[in-house]
């Protein structure tokens, strides 16, 4: 199936929550804070294959969604990024707003990328909080969300060949033989 324009809607994964935790072993009777940060949540990147020529691989779904980053551990442990969601595209292919009213990226070389979606930030841990005024807060920083974006994908094509010719020469029915 030949696809050569298409509109989906992506979604950045969210950062992973800090931790608010505190320090509890044996002969130690008050530990001090020691929860991590969050991991930042995955971006989604489009990559140009050349292998490519249709839009229809990405034409099944309409909705893409990357991971979200891990959340922060005790023993001021950080949670994992989240890998980024790289979807391949042909060569040639313009990303719009949904309301085609602005052009986000041309994607014309070999190997291109470009990130459209950026995922959330992970929230601080409560060891970060840590001051002179409050030895231990009790409280971390959720991560932030990840940008979601409604996409119109749209492959500019340049035809191989023409057919040029006077007036009623035979051009129509010499294309609609084919």
């Amino acid at each position: 199936m030949f696809c050569d324009e298409l509109k989906i809607t992506v979604i950045a994964g969210n950062g992973g929550d800090g931790a608010a935790t505190f320090r509890r072993e044996k002969f130690i009777a008050r530990g001090g804070p020691d929860g991590g940060d969050g991991g930042s949540g995955g971006d989604i990147l489009f990559k140009v294959n050349t292998h490519l020529n249709t839009l229809s691989s990405l034409a099944n779904r309409k909705l893409y969604k990357a991971d979200k980053g891990t959340n922060g551990q005790r023993k001021n442990c950080h949670g994992a990024c989240a890998e980024p969601l790289t979807l391949e595209v042909p060569l040639g292919t313009l990303i719009y707003t949904s309301d085609k009213k602005q052009l986000l990226a041309d994607l014309t070389e070999e190997n291109q990328t470009f990130r459209v979606a950026k995922g959330g930030k992970g929230g601080l841990g409560n060891a970060r909080f840590v001051s002179s005024t409050n030895q231990a807060p009790k409280f971390a920083e959720r991560g932030e969300p990840g940008e979601e974006k409604e996409l119109l994908l749209e492959l500019s094509l340049v035809a191989d060949i023409a057919i040029i010719g006077l007036p009623s020469a035979g051009k129509s029915t010499l294309i609609n033989t084919w």
